[in-house]
């Protein structure tokens, strides 16, 4: 799992450009140049409140937008059996390295069957 700040940055960078412009603009300044709500506000001429609201309701489409496509659960997904895939790499080479008898041989092929089976799940 992420944390909030990491989601937060995924979100933005997956689904950002289907924001607004004026929605961009206040995420990218308060999450990328760490501005405060005031002094956003001072940029636009506005609230405090409304920056305040501007990035909740940013941050709520971002969320439905997750929701209903899924592109960084899917991400995550991937990340994560790329890694399981170069874990069973690494064992399958020191299997066959090591490889006198049949047996070795035998988990090796085994070795190799879940790593197609990880790779199957990346398209589930």
């Amino acid at each position: 799992m992420v944390d909030e700040i990491t989601r937060a940055s995924l979100l933005y960078d997956f689904y950002g450009a289907l924001l607004t412009e004026k929605q961009r603009q206040v995420m990218a300044l308060y999450h990328e140049e760490n501005l405060s709500l005031s002094e956003i506000g001072q940029e636009f001429g506005i609230s405090r409140q409304a920056v305040h609201d501007t990035l909740k309701k940013a941050e709520q489409a971002l969320e439905e937008y997750e929701e209903k496509l899924g592109l960084i659960d899917k991400f995550l997904r991937t990340e994560q059996a790329i890694a399981a895939i170069e874990e069973e790499i690494d064992r399958m080479e020191k299997l066959t390295s090591a490889a006198t008898d049949s047996e070795a041989a035998h988990e090796a092929a085994q070795r190799l069957a879940r790593v197609k089976e990880i790779i199957a799940a990346l398209d589930e």
